[in-house]
């Protein structure tokens, strides 16, 4: 199997306070990848690493191949930040428009894109009101349409499903099985939601920077004779918010 990223040893603190504590990950080329854990257990400063945005105190993270960061895998990585990070005053469609062009995509592959990212989050009626006009739930599917339009190789959500109503959300976990099987993207995903944990097709529990257990969704739930993801998690060691 391919190895689309690669972490080894990580650790990271903020001034005394310890966020990522040897952290060992390898998710294989095709695979959606879970991380799951409650608010605050280091899941974003992860993410954050794995992009490039935040150096390790220690370790080594390989994205692709490649160490992180290189400018020239950001065109193969989508990104979905768990804040928005959306220019409000235009609007959702120049929103767009202005990402696809940052990633160099031709005009007419351009327009091809737009309309496939919004029509999987389901803005195509609202691409032309301004972004300030939208609401919480709107504005993290706008940012997942901007982390899928370059067509990356990899995707790294962090908390994607957040405030999206359970329809979308659905149809937002169909997409992303399509896009593991019919194109083998890699698909790196945190959320504190159990139940998305067994549309994975692997697992990381994670507690206070630390990987608690790690797996395949059924493999876990009989190493811990549990029947769903919150006991999993609490008889792992973990605690729930």
């Amino acid at each position: 199997m391919t190895v689309s990223v690669e972490i080894t040893g990580v650790n990271k603190q903020f001034h005394k306070h310890v966020v990522l504590k040897d952290i060992r990950l390898t998710v294989q080329k095709g695979k959606i990848f879970g991380m799951i854990g409650p608010s605050g257990c280091g899941k974003t400063t992860l993410i954050k690493v794995i992009v490039g945005m935040l150096k390790p105190d220690s370790g080594n993270v390989i994205v692709l191949d490649k160490p992180v960061p290189q400018f020239d895998q950001l065109e193969k990585i989508g990104y979905m930040a768990q804040s928005d990070a959306l220019y409000t005053d235009l609007t959702g469609f120049e929103n767009l428009k202005f990402f696809a062009k940052l990633y160099g995509s031709p005009k007419k592959q351009r327009e091809q894109q737009i309309a496939y990212a919004a029509e999987v989050v389901q803005l195509t009626d609202d691409l032309k009101r301004k972004v300030q006009d939208y609401s919480g739930g709107m504005k993290r599917r706008l940012s997942l349409a901007i982390a899928l339009i370059q067509n990356p190789e990899i995707l790294i959500l962090d908390e994607p499903t957040v405030g999206i109503d359970p329809a979308l959300k659905k149809t937002i976990w169909k997409e992303l099985e399509r896009l593991r099987d019919e194109e083998q993207k890699t698909i790196f995903i945190t959320t504190h939601v159990m139940d998305e944990a067994e549309k994975c097709d692997e697992l990381a529990l994670m507690r206070e920077g630390k990987i608690i257990a790690q797996g395949m969704p059924v493999e876990l739930k009989a190493q811990f004779e549990a029947d769903n993801f919150d006991d999993v998690f609490l008889k792992a060691g973990g605690h729930l918010s």
